[in-house]
Parts: C-alpha cells; sequence; structure tokens
C-alpha cells in the first residue's frame, strides 16, 4: 500500500515516509503493550480479590462447620439426657406396676384365706344342725 503510493517518489521521500510509518507502528505497539500490561495488572488485582475472597469464604464454611458441630454436640447432649430421664420414668412406672401385682397378690391371698374361713364356719353350722336334728 504505502509502496503504491510512492512509485512516483524519489527514494528519500520513500524512505522518510517508511521510517515515520515505522515510528507510529512502533507508538502504537507500545501503547498496545502498556494497555496490555494495564489489563494484565487489573487481572493480576482481580484474581488477587478473588483469592481473598475466597479465603473468607473458606474461614466462613470453616465457622459454619464448627458451629453446626458444637450444635449436634449439644442435640446429642440433649437426646442422652432425654434419654436419661425416659429409662428413669420406666424404672418409675416398672416399680410402681411391681407395688401393684405386689397388692393384687395379697388380695387374692387375703380372699384365699376368707373362703377357707367362710367355708369352715359354714361346715361347723351345717354341723351343729345335723347335731341338733339328731338330738331332737
Amino acid at each position: 500500500m504505502l509502496a503504491e503510493q510512492s512509485l512516483g517518489r524519489p527514494l528519500i521521500v520513500y524512505e522518510i515516509e517508511l521510517r515515520e510509518r515505522m515510528v507510529r507502528v512502533e507508538e502504537a505497539l507500545k501503547n498496545q503493550g502498556e494497555e496490555f500490561k494495564a489489563q494484565r495488572e487489573l487481572i493480576q488485582h482481580v484474581l488477587h480479590q478473588m483469592d481473598k475472597r475466597f479465603e473468607q469464604v473458606d474461614k466462613r464454611f470453616g465457622q459454619m462447620q464448627e458451629q453446626s458441630g458444637k450444635h449436634f454436640d449439644q442435640m446429642d447432649k440433649r437426646f442422652e439426657q432425654m434419654q436419661e430421664q425416659s429409662d428413669k420414668r420406666f424404672d418409675q412406672v416398672d416399680k410402681r406396676f411391681e407395688q401393684v401385682h405386689q397388692e393384687i397378690l395379697q388380695i387374692h391371698r387375703d380372699m384365699r384365706q376368707l373362703n377357707m374361713w367362710s367355708i369352715g364356719i359354714i361346715l361347723s353350722i351345717v354341723g351343729l344342725g345335723i347335731a341338733i336334728f339328731r338330738l331332737i
């Protein structure tokens, strides 16, 4: 393109234009290099900020794990306490059932003894009645 425009010009003018063109290209490349450098620094800054944020998230996650671990420990303790209380209550109910069972057995013995006395008294009365009828 530059060569087509400069065919009718002397060689020195062509060389000057070529040098000017090279200077402009170098300046453009230099500016692009600076832009790339700025972009690279910006990317590094963003990556650094992301690393910091990930570290914060990791710390927060660790804290949450610790808190949930403590919470589960508290729940375990509470369940153990509830289990102990339930065991105590069941033991009390078992003792009460045993007392009621013993009371029922005692009532049964008392009724058996009462029946024996009743049978003895009835037989004695019948025997006396028979003895009185024989005497008459």
